[in-house]
């Protein structure tokens, strides 16, 4: 069994911790539901990489509006994670919007459809070989 290294367990807090504190705290009527999806830590603990999805957005221009405000607001959230957490530096934050549910997503669509035309296609075979003598 692995050990979580401090880098490790930092970035989890933060992940937790900036799931709330983004729910409760930012105040902008235009933030969607953000969902803090990963967060990881650099080894100097300078930075925290956070990734962070739009529930129910695909649309581009609404995506670009929510990581603008969370940019934004990213030192107000790193002064409360202060707070909140017992470090003696608390890593810079960089939002990044996380793809990758919006690609499984496709993904999962796009297998549901070939699943649904090779259904389609047997059936037709099947009537076929049944019209036959």
């Amino acid at each position: 069994m692995r050990e979580f290294s401090r880098t490790d367990r930092v970035a989890e807090q933060i992940q937790q911790e900036l799931a709330v504190l983004i729910q409760r705290e930012v105040k902008d009527p235009r933030l969607g539901m953000v969902t803090v999806s990963n967060a990881s830590v650099s080894r100097d603990m300078a930075y925290a990489e956070v990734y962070v999805t739009v529930l129910g957005q695909d649309d581009p221009v609404v995506i670009r509006e929510n990581m603008q405000i969370l940019k934004h607001a990213a030192g107000f959230l790193r002064s409360q994670l202060a707070r909140r957490m017992s470090l003696r530096h608390v890593p810079e934050l960089r939002f990044h919007y996380d793809e990758s549910i919006a690609r499984g997503q496709q993904l999962s669509s796009l297998i549901n459809e070939a699943v649904a035309s090779d259904r389609d296609r047997h059936r037709d075979d099947d009537d076929v070989q049944e019209e036959s003598p």
